[in-house]
C-alpha cells in the first residue's frame, strides 16, 4: 500500500502517468510468466504482489484504500 501511495504521489507530481505505471507492472508480470524454469504456482506467487499493486493503483488517491484482504481476495479473483 506504501508503494501505491507513492505512485499517486508520482502522478500528481506529473512525474509519470497511471497508464505509464501500469504498463510497468504489466511488463513485469509477463517477464516472470515467460520463465519455464518454475513451476506455474511459483509464477502464480511472484505476480501476485504485482497484481496486488495494479489494484491499489486504480483506487482514487483521494479515496481510502480497500482493506488488504479485500484486496488480496480481488486478485485471487484475477486469475
Amino acid at each position: 500500500m506504501a508503494i501505491a501511495a507513492v505512485n499517486h504521489l508520482l502522478v500528481q507530481k506529473g512525474v509519470v502517468s497511471m497508464q505509464e505505471i501500469d504498463a510497468a507492472l504489466q511488463a513485469a508480470e509477463a517477464s516472470e510468466n515467460r520463465s519455464d524454469e518454475l513451476p506455474p504456482s511459483y509464477r502464480e506467487a511472484i505476480a501476485f504482489p504485482i497484481r496486488l499493486l495494479q489494484l491499489a493503483n486504480q483506487c482514487q488517491p483521494e479515496a481510502e484504500l480497500p482493506p488488504f484482504s479485500q484486496l488480496t481476495k480481488m486478485v485471487g479473483q484475477m486469475r
